[in-house]
């Protein structure tokens, strides 16, 4: 599971890294990013999500328990270390990756509304060329 969520996170840092920066990339990402927000694909994105913080909580969970063990016998064994580094890094990459999809979730928001004011922007610049143009025509 660490080799499957180390390449989710990567492919979420390269679709953050798209976002930011306005290369033809760009546009392809928002396109994917405006295609799976439609019909049932939110869903599918939700439940994905949800599972990811029972999975989280689970492997906290898990670290707590272990947390637990230390306090008990005093010192750690090699197995509790081993179990509470896989378990910490589960949960890190787990939290990154879910923060990441907030992340690139918002950047899309925030890139269709710099769109649509920049639209709305030309066309009232539109609007007002051609109003200055009917003004100086008429005087």
């Amino acid at each position: 599971m660490i080799q499957l969520l180390f390449t989710v996170l990567a492919a979420e840092a390269a679709a953050t890294a798209a976002l930011l920066f306005n290369t033809p990339l760009r546009n392809l990402v928002v396109l994917g990013l405006d295609r799976l927000k439609r019909g049932r694909s939110t869903v599918m994105v939700k439940t994905l999500a949800a599972t990811a913080v029972v999975v989280l909580a689970s492997s906290i969970y898990s670290m707590a328990e272990i947390r637990l063990r230390f306090a008990e016998l005093g010192a750690p064994t090699p197995t509790d270390q081993i179990l509470m580094s896989r378990h910490l890094l589960e949960a890190s990459l787990l939290g990154y990756s879910l923060f990441l999809a907030l992340i690139i979730d918002r950047l899309h928001v925030y890139i269709g509304e710099l769109h649509g004011l920049r639209n709305s922007m030309e066309a009232a610049m539109k609007q007002d060329r051609v109003t200055g143009k009917a003004k100086t025509g008429s005087s």
